[in-house]
C-alpha cells in the first residue's frame, strides 16, 4: 500500500511540475502554438494519480500485491507512464524551440512507451481476474 501512495504523489508532483514548466516554458519562448508539452500534465495526472488512487482502492479490496503478476504489472505500467511522458516532454520542447516536431526516434520511442502501458494494462487486469471472480464464486450466508 505504501508503494502506491508513493506512486500517487509522485505523479501528482509530476504533473502539476509539468504543467507549470509548459506554462512557463512557452511564455518564456513566445510561444503560441500546439506542443505535446501541453498534455503531459494531463498525462501525468490521469495515467497516473488517478489511475493508481483506483489501484489503492482495489488493493484495499481485493490484496491485488499478492497476484504473481502483480510486481510486473506495477513496474512495467511505471516504466511505461514515464518514457511515455519523458518522449512527449522531449518532443514538446523541441517543437517550441523551433525544431520539427516530431524526429523519426522520439516517435518510436514514444511509441514503445505506449507498449509497455498496454502490456502493464494487460497484467493489471490479468491480476485483478482471479480477485474480482472468487469473490463472486463464493455462496452466500443464509
Amino acid at each position: 500500500m505504501k508503494q502506491l501512495y508513493y506512486a500517487v504523489t509522485l505523479y501528482t508532483a509530476l504533473g502539476l511540475v509539468s504543467g507549470l514548466f509548459y506554462r512557463d516554458f512557452t511564455k518564456a519562448h513566445n510561444f503560441t502554438g500546439k506542443t505535446e508539452l501541453a498534455i503531459t500534465h494531463t498525462h501525468l495526472l490521469a495515467l497516473g494519480t488517478l489511475f493508481f488512487l483506483i489501484v489503492l482502492a482495489l488493493e484495499k479490496q481485493f490484496t491485488l500485491s499478492a497476484e504473481r503478476l502483480y510486481g510486473w504489472f506495477f513496474w512495467t505500467y511505471n516504466v511505461g507512464v514515464l518514457w511515455s511522458v519523458a518522449c512527449m516532454t522531449a518532443i514538446g520542447i523541441r517543437t517550441v524551440q523551433g525544431h520539427s516536431p516530431e524526429s523519426g526516434l522520439l516517435a518510436h520511442m514514444a511509441g514503445g512507451g505506449h507498449i509497455l502501458l498496454t502490456v502493464g494494462f494487460v497484467v493489471f487486469f490479468i491480476c485483478l481476474y482471479r480477485p474480482v471472480t472468487a469473490r463472486q464464486e463464493k455462496p452466500a450466508h443464509v
